[in-house]
């Protein structure tokens, strides 16, 4: 069985930067466990596996797996795999036009814009399939420790650790000091003892930093994930606009951030995140950015 797949780097305009994503473009037929050993193989933070959709108003169905587990919904892999087959024109023999496409995952429906420049593809912004939901707090201590800090690091004057998700949840705790989140790094011994017990073991850390061009800086660990760290997370940071717009006083907001991840990896990223909400109630977030090529090939599957 020969299986086509392209590499894209995603959250980037540069090569070498962003997080690299694999998709795999004709998985069907491929068992889970199939899918499960190609991803380890190329030890990405996400490989896409691409597959016919259930509805045929559907572009395609995604699944998404990490090296060592399948994820219900993620954002990078989104935003570079609507890159990838809009550059294609097509998707087992449908032909993919427009400024949109919509995958079906585990989450739900996941609708895709894609970004243009002129005529040309250049990235793609996802609206997640879930809003947000917040549920359990995480004390400073355990989320310091788990990341190499300490307790004084943790900025709670405008919400302590929790728990947030638009379909994948991470623990998301804000930091005093751009100075802190350059100095953390996760301890899978405290992971491994302090945070695996909860329904996430993924942990967003973020200062807000109000430089040119830039709100936000993050970081994210999950080393029990076999992720020490992942260079941009699509699907934390929209839990993290979906956050800060909740904790905002007005009935009806439009909240707009623009988030650096990557850079202490070298792999700078940027994403760009929105919040919608009307009447106190939540109408969207979305996550998005620009993509960059970079690899094509064959798995010769035996």
């Amino acid at each position: 069985m020969r299986l086509q797949f392209e590499t894209v780097d995603v959250f980037t305009s540069e090569q070498f930067s962003g997080n690299p994503l694999a998709v795999v473009l004709n998985a069907e037929g491929l068992s889970g466990a199939q899918m499960q050993a190609i991803a380890g193989e190329f030890n990405l933070s996400e490989t896409t596996f691409v597959l016919p959709p259930q509805d045929p108003a559907h572009t395609a169905q995604v699944r998404i797996f990490t090296p060592n587990g399948e994820l219900p919904f993620a954002g990078h892999p989104n935003v570079g795999t609507a890159f990838v087959l809009a550059r294609l024109g097509q998707s087992y023999g449908q032909s993919i036009t427009g400024d949109r496409v919509v995958f079906e995952e585990k989450a739900g429906l996941v609708p895709v814009e894609l970004i243009k420049d002129g005529g040309a593809v250049t990235g793609a912004r996802l609206t997640s399939p879930q809003l947000l939901s917040v549920t359990e707090e995480i004390t400073p201590d355990i989320v310091a420790a788990a990341c190499s800090l300490g307790t004084g690091d943790i900025e709670t004057a405008n919400h302590r650790p929790c728990i947030a998700s638009c379909g994948t949840g991470f623990i998301i705790a804000e930091l005093k000091s751009r100075t802190a989140l350059a100095a953390a790094g996760p301890r899978a011994d405290v992971f491994g003892d302090h945070i695996a017990g909860y329904s996430t073991s993924k942990i967003l850390l973020y200062v807000q930093t109000g430089e040119d061009r830039i709100d936000i800086r993050a970081r994210m660990f999950a080393p029990l994930n076999k992720i020490p760290e992942d260079p941009a997370t699509g699907s934390a940071n929209v839990a993290l606009i979906g956050l800060l717009a909740r904790l905002r006083p007005e009935i009806d907001l439009t909240l707009s951030k623009t988030i650096l991840q990557g850079f202490e990896m070298r792999r700078p990223s940027l994403l760009f995140a929105s919040a919608d909400k009307r009447g106190s109630e939540f109408i969207s977030t979305s996550i998005g950015g620009h993509c960059v090529a970079m690899m094509s090939g064959t798995i010769e599957l035996k």
